[in-house]
């Protein structure tokens, strides 16, 4: 049976996180059902994980290429493999596949997050084997212990909501088409089986639907991502953008973004590089490389964007409110992040999360690489901000965590602060058409070289816009130079 996943980008870690693979150099029963067990209980709501049979590891790295196994010996294994699963109880979704890798046989096992856990499987494999409760800690299967259990328990009290079945809806309610395109553009081998089976097998492969024959329904993520009208079953389940047009806030345009969740952050970020992003180009005399910025980093808008519609609650009657501003973007979601996150965490680069709203409608986003994984989100929004010389973006919720707010401020460049220009600072700009240290500037205007006059005459046009530095990499190197940029060219085309 084929899996909903590209196997390249699987074995490789691009598609999920090292923490939810496993690699096995040959076939070992007991840990792989122990494996299985921990995958199936899913403590951090990860989406369960994978177990690759016929790689061997080093330190959680699969050794290419793999060594494989034989052919002969794949049909015995995957029997084994049932006789493992009726062990586990309760029973678990489990779903194989044998695959050629590297001109290599392997077996790929998913064990997604189970619906009726908590699951146990047996110490070992003998007649005194226990059976017990295996959860995963970071890249180990083991036996949960007293706190775990508990944590394991009340988990077990709720299914994820994305992962519920949605009894208000029909299988019709999915769209073939979506799901199809879904595996064609994530290079899946299930696409070349899915015009042979029927849509209802198609999409237990995906694991969008559950239920009995008799009465299958879709399940939340299926309708979220693979429905035309999302908003039939989740009202406002949409993205709303307001974009002022000046910094009075008299002229705006409003855009709404409907359809399933793919289509909406495809069109809202295709309006993001069509007529929001813009690019300036500063060329520097005697400078190879000209300066090029933009008003807002694509990478940092999009990561901002997708991680609201990864992380919004659907139970809550809201949208994803985005205010383009003449000076900032702001990117409203509701509800916050899952405690125990606060306002002070979200001070930091990175946030490490121990739980996730939304794990099946994450796994989807990776495959189509709109987010790289758990906790990256930040690290990537500073980092390609920090690339572009944009100010800090600022994060922020409310005491009890119902909202959560992202806003990414324009490079001063494009959003320049109002400023009356007196004489002197007319003669800097004018003499600064060619590049110019701060000595000289300041000689220039008959001032002291001080730290008070860089402030009021050199770093004061820096802030409102019209002066910038030749080498933005190291603003205060002692060979700084700085230029005006009053002619500067502003594009609206961006690539990505």
């Amino acid at each position: 049976m084929a899996l909903p996943i590209n196997i390249n980008q699987l074995i490789s870690g691009k598609a999920v996180e090292w923490d939810r693979l496993e690699f096995k150099k040959g076939w070992n029963p007991e840990e792989i059902i122990h494996t299985l067990c921990a995958f199936s209980n899913d403590i951090n709501n990860w989406g369960g994980g994978y177990i690759v049979v016929g790689i061997e590891e080093k330190e959680g790295i699969p050794m290419l290429p793999p060594c494989g196994l034989s052919q002969n010996n794949l049909d015995m294994i995957q029997k084994e493999l049932v006789n493992l699963c009726h062990q586990v109880e309760p029973l678990p979704q489990v779903i194989s596949e044998p695959v050629e890798f590297q001109d290599k046989h392997v077996l790929i096992i998913w064990a997604p997050g189970g619906n009726d856990r908590p699951y146990k499987a047996p110490t070992t494999l003998g007649e005194k084997g226990q059976k017990r409760y295996f959860i995963r800690r970071g890249s180990v299967s083991k036996i949960a212990n007293s706190v775990e259990e508990k944590q394991l328990l009340s988990q077990s009290e709720t299914i994820p909501f994305d992962d519920r079945i949605n009894y208000n809806a029909e299988l019709s309610d999915l769209s073939p088409l979506l799901v199809k395109a879904f595996l064609n553009e994530v290079k899946s081998d299930l696409a070349l089986e899915a015009d042979k089976i029927s849509f209802e097998d198609l999409c237990r492969q995906v694991q969008i639907v559950g239920g009995t024959k008799e009465m299958i329904r879709p399940k939340n993520v299926g309708l979220l991502c693979f429905s035309n009208n999302p908003e039939k079953f989740f009202p406002y389940a949409r993205i709303e953008i307001v974009h002022f047009l000046d910094d009075i806030g008299d002229r705006f345009v409003e855009r709404i973004f409907s359809g399933s969740l793919f289509e909406q952050l495809k069109a809202a970020l295709l309006y993001f590089k069509n007529q929001v992003i813009k690019e300036m180009v500063i060329k520097v005399p005697e400078q190879a490389e000209a300066i090029r910025f933009f008003n807002y980093p694509y990478e940092a808008i999009e990561e901002a964007l997708v991680n609201a519609a990864y992380h919004k609650s659907y139970n809550v009657r809201e949208p994803i409110e985005i205010r383009i501003n003449y000076d900032s973007i702001q990117i409203l979601s509701f509800e916050g992040p899952m405690p125990p996150i606060s306002n002070v965490d979200l001070k930091k680069e990175r946030i490490i999360s121990r739980s996730y709203r939304n794990r099946r409608v994450g796994d989807f986003l990776k495959e189509l690489d709109y987010t790289e994984g758990r906790s990256t989100g930040f690290p990537k929004i500073h980092r390609h901000l920090k690339k572009n010389y944009s100010p800090e973006p600022q994060f922020e919720t409310d005491e009890n965590n119902l909202h959560f707010l992202a806003t990414i401020y324009c490079h001063k460049l494009f959003a320049p602060k109002p400023m009356e220009i007196n004489e002197k600072e007319s003669l800097i700009l004018d003499f600064c058409r060619q590049p110019k240290s701060s000595r000289e500037i300041l000689d220039f205007i008959g001032v002291s070289y001080h730290s008070k006059n860089m402030a009021n005459y050199i770093s004061s046009l820096i802030e409102a816009g019209f002066l910038y530095y030749t080498n933005p990499e190291s603003t205060k190197h002692s060979n700084q130079k700085y230029i005006t940029v009053e002619d500067k060219k502003v594009s609206g085309v961006v690539s990505g």
